[in-house]
């Protein structure tokens, strides 16, 4: 995979991110779960921030970067704290794969910039009660 493609595919996968962040969000009580509301908003933010960085990217390649979907998929309903909590976790696991492959398609600043966003995703993951993983985000070791 090409650098243009890695960081497209990176891209893709922050607006799905940024997509589940806002429905977590809804889902979430700021009263009820205050530093489970804090973490979602923390890391919607966190999530536009790297979609910027990474449309600057692109850009500045000369390719157009990917626009995100309409919509999209949400794999349940989130009816409960734990449930939010769970859908967060999957996505930063997501975001870790993405951003995995990521710093195997880039050298020098850019892959220090995606190693950076590996290690917040690994972060988020712990933030999330996940189980700390020896390479974040490479499925041929997870299990």
């Amino acid at each position: 995979m090409s650098t243009i493609e890695s960081l497209q595919a990176t891209l893709a996968a922050e607006h799905a991110a940024i997509f589940v962040y806002g429905d977590a969000g809804a889902h979430t009580s700021q009263s009820a779960e205050p530093e489970l509301f804090t973490t979602i908003s923390m890391l919607y933010r966190t999530h536009r921030a790297r979609r910027d960085q990474l449309r600057l990217l692109i850009g500045d390649r000369g390719a157009t970067p990917v626009a995100a979907a309409a919509s999209y998929e949400l794999p349940s309903v989130l009816r409960s704290a734990v449930a939010v909590r769970r859908q967060a976790l999957r996505t930063e696991e997501t975001c870790a794969e993405v951003y995995a492959a990521l710093v195997a398609n880039t050298a020098t600043t850019d892959r220090d910039w995606a190693i950076s966003a590996l290690l917040e995703a690994a972060q988020a993951r712990i933030q999330l009660n996940g189980s700390p993983e020896v390479f974040p985000g490479a499925p041929e070791l997870a299990g």
